[in-house]
């Protein structure tokens, strides 16, 4: 089973993989891990991801599947995993299900995780993390708006998508997550 979360940027995701991942028995690949991994292993798609991150530019859709697929390739991932941090945009959701198809697999369910944008700021703010500024993080949701949120839609329309109220104590999300799995 391939488990898609989703989310803005703060609501919770690698969180709640953690915790499914251990519940369902089944892998966890954070693209934010792949990506540290490719770079650190310096493989050959790493490699080419570092050259944007290094220059401060956006990787592209093309790059973040190749790293992704580079990931899934483990014997891990064999029968499915949860996905947390992609796909991000609709080009990446086309590459996904062009990946999964080639390995016999599908996505089986998309688990929005729901939060307000102050939440988000709140909870944002609290980690304390330099890059955590207020203006960095309504950046950052605006591009999760204009670019992510779309795939809500998409998602919705192949009858995918189940939203999931993401305010509240870890157990009560997971609660909810896992309830929505089923």
């Amino acid at each position: 089973m391939i488990l898609v979360l989703f989310g803005a940027p703060g609501v919770g995701k690698g969180t709640q993989a953690v915790i499914l991942a251990e519940k369902l028995g089944i892998a966890h690949l954070s693209t934010g891990d792949a990506f540290r991994a490719a770079i650190k292993n310096q493989t050959a798609v790493g490699m080419l991801a570092k050259e944007y991150v290094d220059a401060g530019k956006l990787v592209p859709d093309e790059v973040v599947t190749r790293i992704v697929e580079e990931a899934m390739s483990g014997t891990q991932f064999a029968d499915g995993c949860i996905l947390d941090g992609f796909p991000r945009t609709r080009a990446q959701a086309d590459a996904l299900d062009q990946l999964l198809a080639k390995k016999g697999l599908s996505i089986g369910r998309v688990v929005n995780l729901e939060v307000d944008d102050e939440t988000i700021i709140a909870r944002l703010l609290q980690r304390g993390r330099a890059d955590d500024t207020e203006a960095i993080i309504r950046d950052r949701l605006n591009v999760y708006n204009n670019e992510t949120a779309p795939l809500l839609e998409y998602y919705g329309e192949k009858g995918l998508l189940h939203s999931v109220n993401g305010i509240g104590d870890v157990e009560e999300v997971s609660s909810r997550v896992l309830v929505a799995l089923n």
